[in-house]
């Protein structure tokens, strides 16, 4: 499945970039939305999966080690993410479940019978 094309990364980022850093950031990138909506993903993308994409694997190619902020003086240096590998933003995971059709917003669940949920009666004057 193609996601995005390597000259379209090229693009983006504005800097040469060899077929095997494209092929990698490509294949980073799709198993990070495979595990995120599995096979709700077809070929092709849905609309909106391909900028989605791209950021994502510009990310991968520029700070592949997910550093937030460094510091000259003293050499402190700190990472977005205790995780390691390839993790999706909130904003990413949500605009791809969007392009999905999956639901982005919060749910309730009640594993409550039926018959335990309280009558409700509305009361209005005539």
């Amino acid at each position: 499945m193609a996601l995005f094309e390597a000259s379209e990364l090229r693009t983006l980022l504005k800097r040469p970039l060899t077929d095997a850093e494209c092929a990698l950031a490509h294949d980073l990138t799709e198993d990070a939305f495979l595990g995120e909506v599995g096979d709700r993903l077809t070929d092709p993308p849905q609309r909106g999966v391909k900028s989605v994409a791209l950021m994502v694997a510009a990310r991968i190619l520029t700070n592949p080690s997910g550093v937030r902020s460094e510091q000259a003086g003293g050499m402190l240096v700190s990472y977005s993410d205790a995780e390691t590998g390839v993790v999706l933003s909130e904003d990413e995971r949500r605009r791809l479940r969007r392009a999905v059709g999956l639901a982005a917003g919060a749910s309730s669940l009640s594993i409550a019978p039926e018959d335990a949920t309280p009558s409700v009666t509305v009361w209005r004057a005539l």
